[in-house]
């Protein structure tokens, strides 16, 4: 029998939580905390796999949980902040009673970037469910701020989480809209797909409100990547349902070509602009494409398709890498 007054080993804790036992997980919790950085920061790996299965429940554990958010240790800080973003995933109702602690490393520019990454992207998956919750003011401030000058790494999960406030209630962004587009250009091509994905979330709802980011979508039309030009295409299909006077058609004449490289997103997004700016949906609205429903349902395949190693670049700033090149890309530093 273990010392009740000692540490608990780390696979003792998903034994105990897959047994149901949450009482005496409890108790673990409170001793983990006089162990070595490297037990706490392995027992917190074993709990973040159980929290990936959503027949699990957290909700006596994610307080105690929360306190490794401020540990000592920098890697048992973002063990914790990636717990917290599987558990977000398969439970964000449980997450969101510790969304204060999550918002605070969000908002601690002394905080390794990665750990306060990972607690912003913990945010956003809370966030489609419970969009004025966990969104205050005050961490929308530090979400939109944060695009102008947080490391690349954070600077995407930023994205991301806003793309996710979006989809939770489009009314919170839509008075930030010029502010989203001023970072359209952004070297990392995930931060741009995703702050396109906000602004056509946006749009699905307040489509008039895209005037205020038309300039930066159009140039976007002409992105390296096919996902930031379907999205871009989308938002200006969506403006053209508006009242607001669109000066000249968007250029997608060299945007769809039909060629082996070029995904069915893009074609698929820019069909729906061209339809719309031809006005040919007044009587069959489309499917799949320019509703909040279909970008709800799809966003996170994207994501995937767009991190596919068969692009032969880096997934998080784009830079071309050879075949058997560095572990590590030399512009942003991410492992490949």
């Amino acid at each position: 029998m273990s010392d009740p007054d000692q540490p608990p080993a780390p696979d003792h804790l998903p034994e105990l939580l897959n047994e149901g036992a949450h009482e005496v997980a409890v108790g673990c919790l409170d001793r983990l905390g006089a162990a070595d950085a490297e037990t706490r920061k392995r027992a917190l790996q074993a709990v973040r796999a159980v929290a990936a299965e959503p027949s699990r429940s957290f909700e006596e554990l994610v307080g105690p949980l929360s306190t490794f958010l401020t540990d000592e240790d920098r890697a048992v800080r973002l063990t914790t902040a990636k717990l917290f973003v599987a558990l977000a995933q398969s439970e964000p109702a449980t997450v969101l009673l510790v969304g204060d602690a999550l918002a605070e490393r969000v908002a601690d520019d002394e905080e390794f970037y990665y750990v306060r990454a990972r607690c912003a992207e913990a945010l956003g998956y809370v966030a489609v469910d419970s969009p004025a919750e966990v969104t205050d003011p005050g961490t929308l401030a530090d979400l939109r701020i944060g695009l102008s000058f947080d490391e690349p790494e954070v600077k995407e999960k930023l994205a991301k989480a806003l793309a996710y406030v979006a989809l939770g209630d489009p009314d919170r962004l839509r008075h930030q809209v010029d502010s989203l587009a001023e970072h359209l250009n952004d070297e990392n091509k995930l931060v741009r797909y995703h702050l396109c994905t906000a602004l056509v979330v946006v749009g699905c709802a307040h489509p008039a409100k895209l005037a205020d980011a038309e300039d930066m979508l159009r140039e976007r039309l002409t992105d390296e990547s096919p996902y930031v030009r379907g999205r871009a295409a989308e938002a200006l299909g969506v403006l053209t349902a508006s009242d607001v006077e669109i000066e000249s058609t968007p250029a997608l004449d060299d945007t769809d070509a039909e060629g082996g490289e070029t995904p069915s997103f893009l074609t698929d997004r820019v069909r729906f602009c061209r339809r719309r700016v031809a006005d040919e949906y007044s009587e069959s609205p489309p499917t799949g494409v320019g509703t909040i429903e279909s970008i709800r349902e799809g966003t996170d395949a994207v994501v995937e398709e767009m991190l596919s190693p068969d692009e032969g670049e880096c997934p998080h700033c784009g830079l071309a890498l050879p075949a058997g090149g560095p572990p590590m890309c030399p512009r942003c530093g991410v492992p490949r």
